[in-house]
This record gives structure tokens, sequence and C-alpha cells, in this order.
């Protein structure tokens, strides 16, 4: 059945900004994988601790990443960010 995805505000600037570096291919990759299965490993995926506890981590490359929310209730992924998160 898999899940719907939707965007904050931040994910959707992240995007262009993705685009625009031409990383966006990869980003698209991780979003089709947790689209299907947000637990899906690989690729690997970490759990975030402390402010974003709850959520959880993919890599896009040794920089950026994507974060995300799984609510099952709803069979939704929240996608905040897709760039860096340590800014």
């Amino acid at each position: 059945m898999g899940y719907k995805l939707k965007f904050s505000k931040y994910a959707l600037k992240d995007a262009k900004r993705l685009e625009e570096s031409g990383l966006d291919g990869k980003a698209k990759e991780i979003l089709k994988i947790i689209k299907e299965n947000p637990y899906q490993n690989p690729p690997p995926y970490e759990k975030l601790k402390g402010d974003l506890q709850g959520k959880f981590s993919r890599r896009i490359n040794i920089h950026h990443r994507l974060i995300y929310e799984v609510l099952e209730e709803e069979r939704v992924v929240k996608i905040y960010r897709m760039w860096t998160h340590y800014e």
C-alpha cells in the first residue's frame, strides 16, 4: 500500500537547493524507498535523539541528510529537511 509523503516548507526549499547542486537524484531515490517502506534497510537509516527524537535520518551524501518522521496511523511520512541538519 505504501505511505503518503508530506513535505515541510523547509523540505520544499531544500529540494530546490538539492536540484541546484545536482544531488536531487539521490534524494528522489531515497524518497521512493521511504514511500514504499520507511524502515527498509538498506540504505541504512538512523533514529535521531535529542531535539529530533522520534525522527529518522538517511544520508543523501556525506554532508546532507533527509530527516523524516513516520506517522503510522495516517500512513504518512513527513519530510522535514533534505539539506544539512547541522546548521
